[in-house]
């Protein structure tokens, strides 16, 4: 996590450069080895150096991203039982806003922890009071698909205020802009979870009225706090941090697949028909992995409008990628006779969200760096994939080769244009 400071071929500087400033272990007093670790319980929360050298995912942030795919799950096993139920519309509207809940507050740890992680005991300690939240959200998401709030909203409550604690330890710690944006940012967000308790008290029917108004003031904080003064965010860590989350909601859903494939199994032994949609299956998911690492993206993430905006498309490759593995069981308990909806159905419970995957990734990373032919590859992939569809049955597998297709016309493409 420490970097060395590169010596200076001018002579030594008496100013501080940007690495001492803002890395919490390098203003040490109490170290007298100034490259050794800072022990102290407690550290100033300062910001860190966007050049920071070999700024890597720490393990709790691993443990983070681990315990928050716990609500990913659940949330995709609802919305797999509302789609095989044939309640396509109550799944997408509960699934759309459950994911709301799990993906914001971990992208607002996210960035927090890229610019002001100081990995000290109060830190740790109220990270692990936002992983209870998360914990305390996924047991809610049950009911929230049933339209009772209440323990999701908890849960959410829990994190968010978490959130605020921590910005306003970093505000105490900084002075000028950087304090003024830390202040907005525990405003902004307090403001909001005061919405959020309001939700719980009014009535039912006023409810999705006030649900996209809410949603909008917490995707509005980041812009108005950071409006004069950015925080340090690290581009290499944050695109690090995305592509570590986007594997394990990948892993999950492989995981859902494999518990759905394996439980038509054992009740109906029904291995011809399954046996095309686990394939087709693995393909989507493989290919979905090879295709968001095609390219390195840190590169572009040079501003907070950059930025922002990549982030924030995050919400639809997570939610696609999770998304696919509830409709891999769909497919799956269709084809044991579980499933009391149309083969089309079925089929486009997998093919649209991959669709939707596929696009939003070349939206986000493949339009940056690819030139010529190579810019059509994934959105004819997309749309090729959706009319997988109309094939019913035979649709995921159709699906599955057709991104397999796109990953070996993208690498020959690649080899070409290196060349």
């Amino acid at each position: 996590m420490t970097s060395a400071a590169r010596p200076d071929p001018q002579g030594p500087d008496p100013r501080p450069n940007d690495s001492q400033a803002h890395h919490p272990h390098a203003a040490d007093p109490h170290a007298a080895d100034p490259h050794a670790v800072d022990r102290r319980p407690v550290r100033p929360m300062r910001a860190r150096s966007r050049d920071e050298a070999h700024r890597v995912a720490t393990p709790l942030e691993l443990f983070f991203d681990l315990c928050f795919v716990v609500a990913v799950a659940q949330a995709g096993r609802e919305l797999a039982h509302a789609l095989a139920g044939g309640h396509p519309g109550h799944g997408l509207y509960g699934y759309v806003l459950v994911f709301f809940a799990i993906w914001w507050a971990w992208m607002n740890f996210t960035w927090f922890a890229s610019a002001y992680d100081v990995d000290d005991v109060p830190y740790r300690l109220t990270t692990l009071v936002q992983i209870s939240g998360v914990l305390v959200l996924a047991a809610g998401v049950p009911r929230m698909f049933d339209e009772d709030l209440t323990l999701a909203v908890c849960g959410y409550l829990l994190m968010r205020l978490a959130m605020v604690t921590q910005w306003l330890r970093a505000a105490r710690c900084e002075s000028g802009g950087t304090r003024t944006m830390a202040l907005r940012y525990a405003v902004g967000i307090t403001v909001c979870q005061l919405g959020w308790t309001l939700l719980l008290f009014v009535p039912h029917d006023v409810r999705p009225y006030l649900i996209p108004v809410l949603i909008l003031a917490e995707l509005a904080v980041p812009p108005i706090a950071e409006a004069h003064t950015q925080s340090t965010w690290h581009p290499h860590h944050i695109a690090e941090r995305y592509g570590l989350f986007t594997i394990i909601v990948l892993g999950e859903t492989v995981a859902a697949a494999t518990v759905a494939m394996q439980t038509a199994m054992d009740e109906h032994e029904a291995l011809g028909e399954l046996m095309p949609i686990a394939a087709g299956g693995l393909l989507i998911c493989f290919g979905a992995w090879w295709i968001y690492f095609a390219e390195p993206v840190h590169h572009h993430l040079r501003s907070n409008r950059q930025a922002f905006l990549w982030g924030y498309g995050h919400y639809l490759v997570l939610g696609s990628a999770a998304a696919v593995g509830a409709g891999l069981e769909v497919a799956i308990e269709y084809a044991v006779g579980k499933a009391h909806i149309s083969a089309y159905a079925a089929t486009a419970a997998v093919t649209l969200p991959a669709a939707l995957y596929l696009l939003t990734v070349w939206a986000l990373h493949s339009r940056h760096v690819k030139q010529g032919a190579a810019q059509a590859v994934l959105p004819l992939s997309a749309a090729a994939v959706a009319a997988c569809t109309a094939l019913g049955g035979h649709g995921v597998l159709a699906a599955g080769l057709v991104i397999a297709a796109t990953v070996a016309t993208g690498t020959t493409l690649a080899a070409k244009a290196s060349h």
